[in-house]
């Protein structure tokens, strides 16, 4: 009973401090900055602080109002904001590191002192060998002999700056960071032992470079590991897609206590609190709001989002940022959801909640980008032998809506085209709607596209047109032929021959003043049908079955754009869905 005391006021603690930080993330950047500072047990409330969390937190404040919180913070917080910041994929960002290693330095001066040298010291040595040459001056050497940019704090290791390629023009302007931090640390260093700072100095200049990163570098990627930031080639394993049929393989079996207090594991709460969207992961996470798996479903959400970081190359440094992977990485285990389960017109919360208890989110993610895919891949193999590519016409032949469509799609990292309905023109696939939208778009093309290969089509040079598009192709060559004209090449239509056609293809008259478009008589649009079924081959149902909508879309293009204008008022500058010319 004795023995379990002191873990009960441990868990106490952690409770506590949880409650204190949960409060503090909810509040804007500044007051949660005075709440830190103010609270009476601020050194263990900020060494509370998952890494990741801190390391927003500082970003959210301002870099140089968050120096107390640098201060504040434990030594493993502080490798985490350099292993974040320091490097640019595989190698060491010298100019960053100047910038982040100065902050540190100006935070607390004696405790960066014993930090570098019991923690980071090959790689703070690494730094100095690409920015020093150091000297050390003979007893029959004048100092005048070694040049004027070197200097000395004790007349015998001297110096100067070298890899003048970072001296850019931001450099001149605000002072090169490197002189900077490099004069208030060989001074603190100095001061903290003489006889060291020697030693670092000699030991600088004898670096292994290559061998010297390669080891900061592996302990680097071991740090982060921990915490999803995989290296590049593992953490792209998360795009590999996965049939929701082979999930089973992956099935895992979350044991946990339920008895047990809040854990002590310092799980990430940037990624769950900005978890705003409303899908099937959400509602499934609401419906765990008391069970023991949640925290381990939260922490492993956290590693998750930053897998997709190291896998997109993106740098994250504030919420706004962090929000667009939290969205990504929620919409896709959502998707994997709705796949899982497709069978159902709506998905129960507590059936999802099953499934994200079941399966890891790394595998439900790769579910749901796995039917993205899918799609992608079919576009692919259409593209290598469809109709348009082979006559060597370019994505715009398929107008702005299609062109938005098969260009996301063919991304490397397909985006669902959204044309601003949300606020953007393209973002991520996040439920099978999109995918549906998305597949229709793309049926409607390969169908338009296998009637083209139909017809025997004779185009001159594609430039030659303008901007030439299916629209105005194929309506000026059903104009062609109502005209009795030759399309064999296509060319564009004078604007006289046009005229004929356009009264007839917009019936009735319009007046001046009139705000009701024509419309096009039933006689044209079954003229229309008949003259593709002549070029294809194909019956009146087979094309309506295949392409109606299409069509029908198109003909109100016509009708939007050209039904209250008058034959003479036609202007073919101004007119895009036929070819036409003075």
């Amino acid at each position: 009973m004795e023995n379990d005391k002191p873990d009960k006021l441990a868990l106490e603690r952690i409770e506590k401090l949880h409650a204190k930080r949960q409060q503090i993330l909810a509040l804007p950047p500044q007051e949660a900055l005075d709440r830190i500072l103010q609270d009476p047990q601020a050194l263990p409330l900020v060494h509370s602080f998952p890494e990741q969390d801190l390391y927003f937190l500082i970003h959210d404040v301002g870099l140089q109002d968050a120096l107390p919180l640098l201060s504040l913070a434990s030594d493993k917080q502080w490798d985490h904001i350099l292993d974040l910041e320091a490097w640019q994929k595989d190698q060491i960002d010298i100019k960053s590191v100047s910038h982040w290693l100065g902050l540190l330095l100006d935070a607390d001066p004696k405790r960066f002192i014993r930090w570098f040298l019991e923690q980071q010291l090959e790689f703070v040595e690494f730094y100095l060998f690409k920015n020093i040459e150091v000297r050390v001056l003979e007893h029959d050497q004048d100092p005048s002999d070694l040049g004027d940019d070197f200097f000395s704090l004790d007349s015998m290791y001297f110096m100067r700056f070298i890899d003048p390629s970072l001296k850019d023009e931001a450099d001149q302007t605000s002072g090169d960071p490197r002189k900077k931090f490099f004069t208030k640390l060989i001074q603190h260093l100095a001061d903290f032992d003489h006889r060291t700072f020697q030693n670092v100095m000699l030991e600088a200049t004898h670096v292994l470079p290559a061998e010297t990163e390669e080891t900061c570098y592996h302990w680097r990627s071991v740090r982060l590991s921990e915490k999803g930031f995989l290296p590049f080639d593992e953490a792209v394993g998360i795009y590999q897609p996965i049939k929701p049929r082979d999930l089973v393989k992956h099935r895992i079996n979350r044991i946990s206590d339920s008895d047990d207090k809040p854990s002590p594991q310092l799980i990430s709460q940037y990624p769950i609190r900005l978890l705003k969207e409303d899908n099937h992961f959400t509602r499934a996470l609401a419906t765990m709001e008391r069970s023991p798996e949640l925290p381990d479903i939260q922490a492993e959400f956290a590693n998750l989002c930053n897998q997709v970081i190291v896998a997109d190359h993106k740098t994250v440094r504030d919420r706004d940022a962090l929000r667009e992977i939290v969205n990504k990485a929620c919409g896709f285990i959502s998707l994997g959801i709705e796949r899982l389960v497709k069978d159902q017109t709506e998905v129960n919360p507590h059936r999802a909640a099953e499934l994200v208890a079941k399966y890891p989110l790394t595998q439900l993610f790769r579910v749901g980008f796995g039917g993205v895919l899918d799609l992608k891949w079919r576009a692919e193999k259409w593209l290598d032998q469809c109709w348009f590519a082979a006559a060597g016409l370019r994505l715009t032949f398929w107008g702005e809506q299609w062109l938005g469509v098969l260009g996301g799609l063919l991304l490397k990292k397909p985006l669902f085209y959204d044309n601003y309905q949300t606020g953007v023109l393209y973002r991520e696939f996040s439920n099978l709607a999109d995918i549906r939208m998305t597949e229709d778009s793309f049926n409607q093309i390969k169908a338009l596209d296998d009637l083209l290969s139909l017809m025997t089509i004779t185009l001159a040079h594609p430039s030659s047109y303008g901007f030439l598009t299916y629209k105005n192709l194929v309506l000026t060559l059903w104009a062609r032929h109502y005209l009795k004209l030759s399309a064999k090449p296509l060319q564009s239509l004078a604007l006289k021959d046009f005229k004929p056609f356009f009264e007839d293809l917009l019936a009735g008259r319009t007046e001046t003043g009139a705000d009701k478009p024509r419309a096009i008589p039933q006689a044209m649009k079954n003229h229309f049908l008949d003259w593709l079924g002549a070029e294809t081959g194909l019956r009146d149902f087979e094309i309506t079955e295949r392409l109606g909508q299409t069509f029908e879309n198109l003909f109100a293009d016509i009708e939007n754009e050209l039904g209250l204008i008058a034959a003479r008022d036609l202007d073919p500058r101004y007119i895009q869905l036929f070819l036409l010319t003075s």
